[in-house]
């Protein structure tokens, strides 16, 4: 398969989130932990990245104290997601001076994602075609959201290899017609769009 577009997942990609991060000056790396798998924070944000607020799924908390603190999320998310992933930036920048068309699909709340862009505004202007799940209202890995990338950039699935560090995703993105890359590390990925002829 010959691609031509190569389409980003952020999260775990591009962007280390770390989500016990909002929590972990009041309660230590250890509780901060404790607390997310106490309320199922990996339910709770995959509904928030399809629409729900945090503020709602607060209310459905039957602690009074852990739902108080999970409404503190969204104030807080800007701790979550302070690094860049090494060497992944460098694989999309090089593709981009290649004249490589670039996009991207993302999990991410309609909430949260304006307090990511705080942290790391590139990602507002890097892609040519940007999809957030919380906005539009579909998930991956439905085959939905990838097609739903192609009609805005007007491109073939056939034409798009995507990256994500969730095979699940990968495997959908494959459903769809795409070629897919598992992301398990910056150097790897650059070897494999070489190896497409990308880089």
């Amino acid at each position: 398969m010959t691609v031509s577009t190569v389409v980003f997942d952020i999260g775990g990609v591009l962007v280390d989130w770390q989500p016990h991060l909002a929590w972990v000056d009041d309660l230590g790396e250890e509780g901060a932990r404790a607390f997310l798998d106490r309320v199922r924070f990996d339910k709770i944000n995959f509904a928030c990245d399809g629409g729900t607020r945090f503020s709602d799924a607060a209310a459905h908390i039957p602690d009074r104290e852990d739902a108080a603190r999970l409404a503190q999320y969204v104030g807080r998310y800007s701790l979550t997601v302070p690094d860049k992933i090494a060497g992944t930036w460098e694989c999309l920048y090089a593709l981009r001076d290649n004249g490589i068309p670039t996009h991207a699909i993302t999990n991410w709340s309609a909430e949260t994602w304006p307090e990511g862009l705080k942290v790391h505004p590139e990602l507002g202007t890097v892609f040519g075609t940007l999809v957030v799940s919380g906005e539009v209202g579909v998930l991956k890995p439905s085959v939905l959201i990838y097609r739903l990338l192609c009609e805005r950039a007007e491109v073939n699935p056939q034409d798009c290899v995507f990256i994500d560090d969730g095979l699940h995703n990968c495997l959908a993105a494959r459903a769809v017609g795409m070629d897919a890359i598992h992301f398990t590390g910056a150097d790897a990925l650059w070897l494999t769009l070489n190896e497409r002829g990308l880089l």
